[in-house]
């Protein structure tokens, strides 16, 4: 009965000590985070850098693309189309890709490469879709808004992706990794602080992921939000 009293009070003793080494860390824990916090550590938002915003933008792109195509696919099978949903659409495209988007890029991006003979061909080529692009998306405006007849809508819309598409994939893997080489590290940091400006001043707070929101409304409305869906059978 002695033994067994004495590995009783073992035990407990035991106990009280592994408590009181808990709590120690948790203080300690909570103590360090609130530090980390109010200095700059780990528990800040990572920092986003210009090459990866941009991308980002271009996955919000790729899915006004998906609105596109959805819609083109009910006009050819001759399906009733909500065509306030791709007026929608399509202002998104002109005020956040076009008049946002692919200005950060005529005013920062395309510059630097030319005034370093980098790419120079593919910048003449990307300013062009851009126009042309511009062009499309006010003719998709005009015509969605009741100003021509819906037969318009399918060859604008298809070209539009078809422009696009290569057009995002070939800045995402040839003019954004020269552009990161050309302007250097402390240049590079320095972007990304002016297009997070630029997009505050242009959207106010979380402009992109207000954006991105108001495009999943638009999925949502068409019945294409559900990512499972797009998986083959």
């Amino acid at each position: 009965m002695n033994d067994r009293e004495e590995r009783r009070q073992f035990l407990r003793t035991m106990a009280s000590a592994a408590a009181l080494a808990l709590a120690g860390c948790a203080t300690t824990g909570s103590t360090h985070g609130e530090r980390q916090r109010a200095g700059g550590g780990d528990q800040q938002e990572a920092e986003v850098t210009p090459g990866e915003d941009l991308m980002q933008e271009h996955g919000l792109l790729e899915r006004l693309l998906l609105i596109y195509d959805d819609t083109a696919r009910r006009l050819e099978r001759g399906e009733k189309v909500d065509l306030s949903v791709l007026a929608s659409a399509a202002g998104i495209v002109r005020r956040f890709v076009e008049d946002y988007h692919e200005k950060l890029e005529e005013q920062f991006v395309f510059p630097k490469l030319e005034a370093a003979r980098r790419e120079v061909e593919l910048v003449a080529v990307l300013r062009q879709k851009h126009q042309r692009g511009r062009d499309l998306t006010l003719e998709v405006i005009r015509v969605a808004g009741g100003g021509g007849g819906t037969a318009q809508l399918v060859p604008l819309l298809r070209g539009f992706q078809r422009m696009y598409r290569p057009h995002a994939a070939r800045e995402d893997t040839v003019l954004f990794p020269a552009f990161r080489s050309v302007v250097g590290r402390a240049a590079y940091h320095e972007l990304g602080d002016q297009f997070e400006e630029q997009e505050r001043a242009r959207f106010g707070e979380h402009g992109f992921e207000n954006t991105v929101a108001e495009v999943a409304r638009l999925e949502a409305a068409l019945g294409i939000a559900d990512l499972a869906s797009f998986t083959p059978p």
